[in-house]
C-alpha cells in the first residue's frame, strides 16, 4: 500500500523546513568564524575567515628579520594553507547536519543540488591540509634524526 500524496508532500515539506533551519544554523555559526594558525617554525601567524580568505598575517618575535625571502614566504604559505584546511574542516562540520540524512546525503529529485560539487572542493582542501601536516611531521623527524647523527 502506497502512502497518499498528501502525506508524502507533508513529510517532504517538514524535511525541507528542517534542512532550511539546519542551513540557517550553520550560516550563523560561520558568519563570524575565523581560524588562526602559526607556522611550524612559529615565525608567522595567519588568520582566515569562513570563506578561507586571508584576514590577518602577524610576524612573531622578530624572527622574520633573520629569515630569507623564500623561507619567510614558505612560512606564510604553510600557515595560510593550514588555516584554510582547518577552516574547510570547520565548514564541513557545520554543514554536516544538512549533508547527512540517515547516513546518506539528502536527495530531492529534480532539486539540482549536487552535494559532491558543493563539498568536494572543501574535502580537497581538508585532504591537502592533512597531507601537509604529515609532510611537516616527517621533515621534523628527519631534522631530529639528522641532529642526533651529528652529535
Amino acid at each position: 500500500m502506497t502512502e497518499p500524496i498528501e502525506e508524502r508532500l507533508a513529510k517532504a515539506m517538514a524535511h525541507l523546513e528542517e534542512t532550511r533551519q539546519a542551513v540557517d544554523h550553520a550560516q550563523q555559526q560561520l558568519r563570524t568564524a575565523t581560524v588562526t594558525v602559526r607556522s611550524k617554525d612559529r615565525s608567522v601567524e595567519v588568520t582566515v575567515d569562513s570563506q578561507g580568505h586571508l584576514g590577518e598575517v602577524k610576524f612573531l618575535n622578530g624572527k622574520y628579520r633573520t629569515m630569507g625571502a623564500a623561507q619567510l614566504s614558505a612560512a606564510v604559505a604553510e600557515a595560510a594553507h593550514q588555516a584554510q584546511a582547518d577552516m574547510a574542516h570547520m565548514v564541513l562540520e557545520a554543514f554536516r547536519p544538512v549533508s547527512e540524512t540517515s547516513g546518506a546525503q539528502p536527495h530531492v529529485e529534480g532539486s539540482g543540488v549536487e552535494w559532491d560539487d558543493i563539498f568536494g572542493p572543501l574535502l580537497d582542501t581538508v585532504d591537502k591540509g592533512a597531507d601537509a601536516r604529515r609532510r611537516a611531521g616527517d621533515r621534523l623527524r628527519d631534522e631530529i634524526t639528522e641532529d642526533g647523527e651529528r652529535g
